[in-house]
């Protein structure tokens, strides 16, 4: 299951209706009923997660944009297409559909809690399917400011919680703000912080930290909308690389849920025969 998504948040296909028996006032109780730090802000991630639980799958259609130092841009497209699963982080896969150079490129990520993710990327050119090494993820995803590491599903499990405040995070709205420091392997992040949305659960904003624990890159998300009355999606998150002048902008469109997409979808031998 899928929780604080980043780039494809990535997505419980036996349990479709759990999500709308959700009771968001109890969780938003249990979690003021905290007074430790660490137990906060794990309760505040555990809701999150339980809030954004049942949707099954997800298809989508996203516009990459890509911003160097100076502004000049190069546009990609691609479809997405996320499953959740029960008792694990979600399988997620995009493909590019345009320019021609990066046409038939895709990306499979299967995400875990603090197991390692698997993630293989098949690239047409060379007619074959590379497995991205652990140690390697915390290099940039097709040139944009993601990380292959942003791709997969933030579990609960991967990260050590802690509440540090609450505050306004725009448009009326307050935010529980949370550090997360990852409980897995080769991060490129010392930490993260979270500012979650205390009405609906979202996440509004992400800052990474690396290595030395310098601010390296923010991600932020806009135009939220509400889908089958209850699951919101972003239609445009913005990552901003402080370090290099980068950004990577994402426009999502089309979202579709409960398309009927099952595991054998998300296997490594469907890569090189995706249409």
């Amino acid at each position: 299951m899928k929780r604080l998504p980043a780039l494809l948040s990535g997505l419980l296909l036996a349990l479709p209706l759990l999500a709308l028996a959700v009771d968001a006032d109890a969780l938003r109780a249990g979690i003021e009923k905290q007074t430790d730090p660490d137990a906060k802000g794990l309760a505040i991630a555990r809701a999150a997660d339980a809030y954004d639980a049942g949707f099954g799958d997800i298809r989508a259609d996203m516009e990459m944009i890509l911003y160097d130092r100076k502004g000049r841009e190069s546009r990609r497209q691609l479809r997405t297409r996320i499953l959740e699963v029960q008792g694990d982080g979600d399988k997620s896969m995009s493909i590019f559909d345009a320019p021609r150079d990066v046409k038939g490129t895709a990306m499979l990520t299967w995400s875990h809690g603090v197991k390692p993710d698997d993630q293989w990327l098949y690239l047409p050119a060379l007619k074959r399917v590379k497995r991205i090494n652990s140690r390697n993820k915390s290099g940039p995803f097709m040139g944009s400011e993601f990380a292959y590491e942003d791709l997969g599903s933030q579990e609960v499990e991967k990260y050590h919680h802690r509440w540090l405040r609450d505050e306004p995070c725009g448009e009326g709205l307050q935010c529980w703000v949370l550090e997360q420091r990852p409980q897995y392997k080769y991060s490129g992040y010392t930490r993260r912080l979270v500012w979650i949305d205390k009405q609906h659960f979202r996440p509004m904003k992400v800052e990474f930290y690396d290595r030395k624990n310098s601010l390296l890159k923010t991600l932020t998300y806009h135009d939220y909308r509400r889908y089958e009355g209850h699951w919101w999606r972003p239609g445009r998150m913005e990552m901003v690389n402080h370090q290099n002048g980068k950004r990577t902008v994402l426009i999502w469109k089309n979202y579709r849920f409960h398309t009927g997409l099952k595991d054998s979808d998300f296997r490594k031998n469907r890569l090189k025969s995706l249409k």
